[in-house]
């Protein structure tokens, strides 16, 4: 089973690590369009303006209630005022420029009476107070354009680090709760933002198929237990919960083939200019569900891994019996079912669930880096810790004991043969787990990576600010 994970991260890893290291680019510069600043010295503007408009069309929209001031020419800083807001001059060097406040308050001061007439309000982030005060006298209209290409040690050049806008396409109520980014409200595109269509179908495929040897080879392994319960005493018995565990997370992912993105993804609607995202958040009920038993028995196999280990030490080391462990089996279930499910209630309460769109389920830590360290780092890296000391503490016991105490050669073969199958079983689990484990620190050194390049191919795409180049 863990070789699943294994094979499934490591493609993943592979294909974004080529993929997406690219390089930088500059903020994008486009035309600009507006019937208002055709005339303007400057003819490049940026999206979003300084008013967090996405395009020029919603800043068009926006500007209409102004053309009659402008017309009537109530004052002749306010056009160059309002395309300095709503079509701001972008630069070769990627900066964006602000009007100074004195233009501000003259077109206020010379408009307002009118605007009042008309039943149009100057707008709270128009309010003069929020625009830089120059120190020269302010030039009229056609000096006023011309500044605004000032060198960098200009005071009315402003140098804007913008970070990550959410896109209009993936906004999402508020009421939801989702996040992408760090920005609320906002959430990851469907499909995958890190796959092509045909590696997302190859990875699709490859997941259904390897689900379904894992469940078949789980379910096999229950089966057998269940026909001759006796054949699996302490300190083997845990080996079957832990295949129950992973016949589980098996089948969800079977599942969750089966349903695509159907789950992990909200649906697209093109009339509210918004595209498919990822789910987030307890309020899809398919989803909430996928997530509990998956992260629920993903969280169990590993603690039963755990238990495993502390069987064969008490076997090992204090020398007990199958009856004398048996006896603590419901501390061991208390623990093995307690934790994951105290956890799984943790998360569900802080609405950390995440739809993959890759596999269709739904999981912890996909985009949410923290979650994915503290919920699933830390308690993988824990058991694999807890488990290798046991199980080498075991080993040295045994062997000792081999060496040390005369035995009967079919004794001596038993102790061996226990002793071969503690290993095997031990490297099948951990070389697979200890990969996973590199692959969750590897992703967490490159996510940031990731993230901004997806952010410079996608930014002309969805009109948000691109991120300035960095040496």
């Amino acid at each position: 089973m863990a070789v699943f994970w294994v094979l499934l991260l490591l493609y993943a890893f592979t294909v974004i690590h080529l993929d997406l290291i690219e390089g930088h680019s500059m903020f994008a510069c486009e035309p600009v369009n507006l019937r208002m600043c055709q005339d303007l010295p400057y003819n490049t503007t940026f999206m979003p303006n300084l008013l967090n408009h996405y395009d020029q069309q919603t800043a068009a929209l926006a500007m209409e209630p102004f053309h009659p001031m402008v017309n009537l020419q109530c004052s002749a800083d306010l056009r160059p005022f309002l395309c300095a807001l709503y079509a701001p001059v972008c630069t070769e060097y990627g900066r964006v420029s602000l009007p100074c406040r004195r233009l501000c308050q003259r077109a206020h001061s010379d408009c307002h009476t009118l605007m009042e007439m008309f039943g149009v309000p100057w707008p709270e982030e128009m309010d003069c107070s929020r625009f830089p005060d120059c120190d020269e006298s302010y030039p009229r209209p056609i000096d006023l354009i011309s500044s605004l290409h000032a060198t960098e040690e200009s005071p009315i050049s402003v140098q804007r680090d913008y970070g990550f806008w959410c896109p209009r396409e993936l906004k999402i109520e508020p009421d939801l709760g989702y996040s992408f980014l760090g920005m609320r409200d906002c959430s990851p595109p469907c499909p995958n933002m890190y796959f092509r269509q045909e590696e997302l179908s190859f990875a699709r495929y490859f997941i259904g198929v390897i689900s379904i040897l894992c469940l078949s080879a789980t379910l096999f392994t229950f089966l057998t237990f269940l026909i001759d319960v006796t054949r699996f005493p302490y300190p083997e018995r845990p080996i079957i919960f832990y295949a129950v565990c992973y016949m589980m997370v098996s089948l969800v992912f079977f599942i969750g083939f089966l349903l695509e993105d159907k789950v992990a993804c909200n649906t697209a609607s093109p009339g509210s200019y918004r595209a498919a995202t990822v789910t987030q958040g307890s309020h899809n009920k398919a989803c909430t569900l996928l997530f509990m038993v998956l992260y629920f028995f993903t969280m169990a196999g590993s603690v039963w891994w755990v238990i495993l280990t502390i069987t064969w030490f008490l076997a090992a080391v204090p020398k007990w019996g199958s009856e004398a462990i048996e006896k603590k089996a419901l501390l061991f279930h208390a623990c093995a079912w307690g934790i994951p499910g105290t956890l799984t209630v943790i998360l569900l309460a802080m609405n950390k669930i995440e739809g993959d769109n890759v596999s269709g389920v739904c999981f912890v830590g996909l985009y949410d880096v923290d979650a994915l360290r503290y919920f699933v780092l830390a308690p993988l890296c824990l058991d694999v810790l807890v488990g290798m000391s046991l199980l080498l503490a075991g080993i040295v016991s045994l062997n000792r004991v081999r060496i040390e105490i005369p035995l009967e050669k079919e004794n001596q073969d038993k102790l061996v043969k226990f002793m071969i199958r503690i290993g095997v079983f031990s490297v099948l689990y951990l070389l697979p787990l200890i990969v996973v484990i590199g692959c969750y620190f590897y992703e967490q050194s490159y996510r940031p990576v990731w993230e901004n390049t997806w952010v410079q191919e996608r930014c002309r795409e969805y009109h948000i600010p691109c991120p300035s180049q960095v040496e």
